[in-house]
């Protein structure tokens, strides 16, 4: 599982492994270049789910490109990560302990929400709201 929140740029994420155990963090840019990046860095393990923070307007573009890339998206409720937020306050940036706190609730709750491409309802919207 990986997680990302969607307040920073640059844009940090924490990979764990099904148990919670840390397997990895990476930083890259909050743009394409940055979403291939991470795509790349993301294939060195066989099964990954991204779990974004459930901030939708913030999170739009990176669930786009992930799911875009074919990547199973899950978003979080922010009202689960107080505790694991709580927990691993440090000194510093909090980047990479937020996005810790939203893998590991992505791991111990399960049925989040999953994001889907919907373009036919994209589609159907984009007259009534111009």
């Amino acid at each position: 599982m990986i997680g990302a929140t969607p307040i920073s740029a640059p844009q940090t994420v924490v990979a764990l492994d099904d148990v919670g155990d840390r397997l990895g963090e990476l930083t890259v840019p909050a743009n394409a270049e940055g979403i291939l990046k991470l795509l790349a860095w993301s294939g060195q393990w066989d099964q990954v789910s991204f779990a974004l923070e459930g901030c939708r307007r913030l999170t739009r573009r990176l669930e786009r490109d992930l799911l875009g890339a074919g990547a199973r998206v899950v978003s979080v409720p922010t009202r689960l990560l107080a505790g694991a937020r709580r927990d691993g306050r440090e000194p510093g940036r909090y980047d990479p302990i937020d996005a810790q706190a939203v893998a590991l609730a992505a791991l111990r709750h399960d049925g989040l929400p999953v994001a889907e491409l919907d373009d036919h309802a994209r589609e159907v919207r984009l007259p009534v709201l111009q």
